[in-house]
């Protein structure tokens, strides 16, 4: 006997039960980012290895530990499946030349990838909503961001987030301070584990970025990318802190927040949780204004923030936002051949009319098909026997209290009946 085969660790089936939530919170996400003037792009999974080795920086964890990489058969093309979003949609906006005359407000939301551990709210395949602004130069667009995260967890109904932000500041600063760094870890080499020191000439930031708690007090004393930031750069963070004041959203200032790809510049922020567990981060972004002219586009300022769906998901339900599963407006019962061939008629005249209809399939007695219709969650429960078929009509039998009472009418008559008294049943709530 063949083994059974399993889906690849990492990599889940979202069933029913929970993909029906999934649609909830995106419903929501969705009409939260139209409401801020955001417009959907849906860009490939796949993409050339190159652009995420360029944007992301190839001594990151992701380029060179992460990535899903292969060689195209046919062609010898060097792919990637995506591990983030911002670096294709970029690429897509120099392709199309999307930002060339107006500011560009985009979001996403779909499958990433990445070869790591799996564990809670983190998996090898996983979702992200992904939202970019592309053409605004000043700290009011990333204020904006940062406020919409709030308004978000408002709608969803999540406390205990907490805002984490700082300022990376611009290149030259960042250099400044880079070499401040080496030579502070370099007095103290024997701190180190192999993992900073592999990342001491490449990439010094990413040190202060340690889970390992023996170096956690040397990083916290080292040299603060902030104390090198120029008066332009300081200014600009200052105008965030002002609209977020303005605004009486609380947050920290974090100065070894500094993100784990190489593109950020200035505003980098972070949405962060205890409720779970270690990996605590439910969304984060920053200011990337050097990005696209990198990929190979004009100059443009840009800006944006990525959230983790299973995380948020999973916080949803750790604060209790379970939602009921949805139900048919009408559970459509049905017995005999001439019965069967009107079912399928007055079915499809009440989704004409709006009205959400499970036609009961594969046969059985009616004793049978009612407890089907009972345990369906139906408000309704329309009949139909072959004497009903004789004469055009079906018995309307209510399944919820409150809903009527059981009537024998015209076929022709059931969407306003229904539409009538399902009217009723919301006045009533």
């Amino acid at each position: 006997m063949s083994q059974t085969l399993q889906s690849v660790r990492g990599m889940n089936d979202i069933l029913p039960d929970e993909a029906e939530f999934w649609e909830l919170f995106e419903d929501t996400v969705r009409s939260w980012l139209k409401s801020y003037g955001y417009r959907p792009i849906r860009m490939p999974i796949v993409e050339p290895t190159p652009l995420f080795k360029r944007a992301i920086g190839e001594v990151t964890d992701i380029v060179e530990k992460e990535m899903y990489s292969f060689e195209d058969s046919l062609n010898g093309e060097q792919l990637t499946l995506r591990p983030e979003g911002t670096a294709g949609c970029v690429r897509a906006v120099i392709q199309h030349n999307l930002a060339a005359q107006q500011p560009r407000r985009l979001y996403y939301i779909g499958q990433m990838f990445r070869h790591e551990r799996p564990q809670k709210g983190r998996y090898r395949q996983f979702h992200q909503v992904g939202v970019e602004s592309f053409g605004f130069t000043g700290p009011d667009i990333d204020a904006e961001m940062i406020l919409m995260g709030a308004r978000l967890w408002a709608d969803l109904g999540l406390d205990g987030i907490e805002l984490q932000i700082n300022s990376l500041g611009q290149p030259d600063e960042r250099a400044q301070h880079r070499a401040a760094l080496i030579a502070y870890f370099e007095e103290r080499a024997e701190l180190l584990d192999e993992d900073a020191k592999r990342r001491l000439y490449t990439n010094p930031l990413r040190i202060l970025d340690t889970k390992n708690p023996a170096m956690q007090e040397m990083c916290a004393a080292a040299p603060k990318l902030i104390d090198y930031l120029g008066p332009e750069s300081l200014a600009h963070f200052e105008g965030v802190q002002r609209v977020l004041r303005d605004a009486g959203v609380p947050f920290t200032i974090n100065p070894r927040l500094v993100r784990g790809l190489d593109y950020y510049n200035l505003t980098v922020f972070e949405w962060v949780t205890d409720k779970l567990g270690a990996q605590g981060t439910v969304c984060a972004g920053g200011r990337y204004d050097g990005l696209v002219e990198q990929l190979g586009g004009k100059s443009t300022p840009a800006c944006g923030f990525a959230m983790g769906v299973e995380r948020l998901v999973a916080l949803i339900r750790e604060s209790g936002g379970e939602p009921a599963a949805p139900a048919p407006d009408v559970y459509l019962v049905h017995q005999g051949d001439d019965a069967s061939r009107l079912a399928f008629r007055v079915a499809e005249g009440l989704r004409d009319q709006g009205i959400d209809v499970l036609l009961h399939c594969g046969g059985g007695s009616f004793k049978s098909q009612m407890k089907k219709a009972d345990a369906s969650g139906a408000t309704f429960a329309v009949i139909i026997g072959d004497d009903e078929a004789a004469t055009g009509e079906a018995q309307l039998k209510p399944l919820r209290e409150g809903s009527g009472e059981q009537k024998k009418m015209k076929v022709d008559g059931l969407a306003e009946a229904i539409i009538g008294q399902l009217i009723d049943l919301e006045e009533e709530e």
